[in-house]
């Protein structure tokens, strides 16, 4: 009943200047991610609210090329208008029985067909403790679209979730250093159009 998130908010995608010239152009689109450890499954993700972490991220790919689908030499970000539409969103509880369900019924197939699920595993870099590598939950959320799919019932739009990352911010808080809210887009039409950040005007209120 409350799936449906009403209003606009912005996303933020960081990517290299060249990708983000095109789609701000709107000669080219952000595609889809669809890679086996996507912390949300497949989709077109978006850091939501926040250009400076999308930014991050971009010099992170830049550091880390094997990291990135496309080589990026100069970070960029591009800033995204969204409606969430029919969302799937990880702070609801009803959603989260939807993951667990999913996740029952995917061990109870692998060990039905004596296999082994996959497992959220840290990165490349051994000093983070992060679980970066999210192939389980990758997994998890896909199988909740498939089921839906094979189903009959509405699909979901995109996915939202909250991610606590990185380091603490001093001892024994819950809050760190790369906290965010990650979305992605399944349904292209969620995303109403594309536009560039522009930089604070330090002479005048934020707004």
């Amino acid at each position: 009943m409350y799936a449906t998130r009403p209003g606009l908010i912005l996303g933020f995608h960081g990517c290299g200047a060249e990708v983000a010239d095109r789609v701000i152009a709107s000669s080219e689109n952000l595609y889809a991610s669809r890679n086996i450890y996507d912390w949300l499954g497949e989709g077109i993700y978006f850091w939501e609210q926040s250009p400076e972490r999308a930014l991050q991220y971009a010099h992170e790919l830049r550091d880390n090329p094997h990291q990135a689908q496309r080589l990026i030499t100069t970070p960029a970000v591009v800033g995204v208008v969204l409606d969430l539409g029919f969302c799937l969103d990880l702070v609801n509880m009803d959603n989260l029985g939807l993951l667990q369900e999913s996740y029952l019924t995917l061990k109870e197939a692998a060990e039905l067909t004596g296999s082994a699920l996959p497992s959220n595993k840290k990165g490349r870099d051994v000093a983070s403790e992060d679980l970066l590598r999210r192939e389980l939950d990758c997994l998890i959320i896909n199988g909740v679209h498939i089921a839906r799919a094979s189903e009959g019932e509405q699909p979901f739009d995109s996915v939202r979730g909250v991610f606590w990352e990185g380091d603490e911010l001093y001892p024994t808080v819950g809050f760190k250093l790369k906290n965010h809210i990650q979305i992605a887009i399944r349904n292209p039409n969620c995303v109403k159009g594309y536009f560039r950040p522009r930089p604070l005007d330090a002479a005048y209120a934020r707004v």
